[in-house]
């Protein structure tokens, strides 16, 4: 089906040679599409390999959690989502889980149990697919047969429409663990009537992260007749996020500019030349972050509730942050913190080539994460060099990391690449200003300070760029009139799902015209 988008209050055949980018967190709400008048409620299934609340590695989680409440709001929409039913989900929710019944999932010569649970919450329906051989293990990912793993789950969801009767207008699967879901809704399942009109989405959170297995396993693991080998195959191997991308009705990337930038070598890990022969049916939609969940009016792991409108109680953060940490208690020393995987792609190569010379200056360091062994090493013999003005926690405390993000002054993320990124949606939302390098969602959510901004930037990857608008930025702190205004402006930015969820729906609607 061909892709198509709004212009001018008609539809009309999106031009093939021009990427639909959409949703910039500043100008979404002036730009945000007319009112899409719908005459029935339209089904739509996420299918993703975790959601909030129940569990969390990352944005991918988020996103989902997000995502489904805010299109349920809407009312327009059945909304349901499909996940593993991993041993790690939390215990609070898992009680409540309903069983709905089993049915027994075919891969390839083997014949798998798939136990289905239901759960409702905000007006999302939640499914859980159980078999405790591929899931009941720490964690989510990491294991040597997670293309089994997701190829059972990918399968089972196909199942699992007709053992509930549940067949969405629009399946839309995230990330390469669900990408199998597409290739079996356009091959094995593609003959059987009741799936013929499901029209498929499928979005990239992070394109490094492909699902690359041998040929060999094609019809073995996967169970696709080698007949449809054309979809998955790719420099010699099978690539299940390439199939999902040339079987899908429209894909999409967490931000408009990563959604650019995916079509260049530097960002897209080897698949520029998929995605420039797809772009017509390409969208980049900025993610947003649930306001209710990250209130610092009202989040109960804050020192002290805060608002934009009443700031006293961001400085009894400051100070109490300080003290927890055993950091000198001064109030006018800028806080500079990040809250981060150490990795390779999250710029901590420039952090590491400058953050000496910026500590010469009066200021503090603080850093939560964990990662390559490398970094951890680095950060914590940082720490042991300067008592009293940095902090290294190897290791990540949800808690800790909500009394980061209110008791920082700065907030740095000097990405290499980064899809969309939300901790610098979360800083500015509690009035600590991001600092970020001009990449992906990070240069579409953070508008530069001295064009009247919510925060500051800088273009190229070079660590002497970065130290610059880092000085920069704690000169602007030292102006407490000026950095008021900026406080306050960064904390109304509009990071919320109200319109991106609107974006969404265009897409969706165009594709069931």
């Amino acid at each position: 089906m061909s892709a198509t988008s709004k212009k001018k209050g008609k539809q009309t055949e999106m031009d093939l040679t021009e990427v639909e980018v959409l949703g910039k967190a500043e100008e979404a709400p002036k730009e945000a599409p007319a009112e899409i008048k719908v005459e029935a409620v339209k089904k739509i299934l996420f299918v993703a390999s975790e959601a909030a609340p129940f569990i969390s590695t990352g944005g991918l989680a988020e996103v989902i959690g997000s995502l489904s409440k805010a299109l349920a709001k809407v009312g327009k929409y059945d909304v349901r989502v499909v996940i593993p039913l991993y041993q790690d989900i939390k215990k609070e929710y898992r009680k409540d889980f309903k069983f709905l019944g089993n049915t027994y999932v075919a891969l390839s010569w083997r014949n798998q149990y798939c136990g289905i649970f239901e759960y409702q919450k905000d007006n999302v329906t939640f499914y859980f697919l159980d078999n405790e051989y591929y899931f009941k293990r720490p964690g989510c990912y990491g294991y040597y047969d997670d293309g089994e793993r997701f190829a059972f789950f990918c399968r089972g969801v196909m199942e699992m429409m007709s053992f509930i009767g549940f067949y969405p207008d629009i399946m839309h699967c995230h990330d390469w663990q669900a990408a199998l879901a597409a290739l079996y809704l356009k091959t094995n399942y593609c003959f059987r009537p009741e799936y013929q009109f499901i029209r498929a989405v499928f979005t990239i959170h992070n394109i490094e992260y492909q699902g690359q297995y041998s040929l060999d396993l094609l019809e073995d693991l996967f169970g696709i007749s080698y007949q449809f080998r054309h979809f998955v195959e790719y420099d010699r191997c099978i690539n299940l996020m390439k199939g999902a991308i040339e079987c899908c009705e429209c894909f999409s990337t967490v931000s408009p500019t990563y959604a650019q930038e995916i079509k260049d070598p530097y960002y897209s890990h080897g698949l520029d030349p998929i995605i420039r022969r797809n772009e017509f049916k390409l969208r980049g939609i900025l993610n947003g972050i649930d306001p209710e969940y990250y209130d610092p009016a009202t989040d109960l792991a804050l020192f002290q509730n805060y608002s934009a409108e009443d700031m006293a109680g961001k400085a009894v953060c400051k100070e109490e942050l300080q003290r927890m940490l055993n950091l000198p208690v001064k109030p006018n020393t800028p806080i500079l913190a990040m809250i981060t995987r150490l990795v390779t792609h999250k710029g901590l190569d420039l952090v590491k080539e400058v953050i000496e010379q910026a500590l010469r200056q009066d200021m503090q360091f603080i850093l939560l994460g964990t990662g390559d062994s490398s970094y951890e090493a680095y950060f914590s013999d940082l720490a042991r060099r300067y008592p009293g003005k940095v902090v290294s926690i190897i290791s990540f405390n949800s808690d800790l990391s909500r009394k980061i993000y209110s008791g920082a002054d700065l907030f740095l993320m000097p990405s290499k690449s980064e899809p969309c990124g939300l901790s610098q949606m979360i800083s500015s939302r509690y009035g600590t200003i991001a600092i970020v390098r001009e990449t992906g969602g990070l240069r579409d959510s953070i508008t530069p300070f001295g064009a009247g901004g919510n925060g500051f930037t800088f273009h190229d990857y070079n660590a002497y760029d970065m130290l610059y608008v880092i000085n920069e930025a704690i000169g602007v702190y030292h102006s407490p009139e000026i950095w008021k205004n900026l406080v306050h402006k960064a904390m109304t930015t509009d990071f919320t799902w109200a319109s991106s969820a609107r974006y969404y729906e265009e897409m969706y609607l165009g594709l069931l015209k």
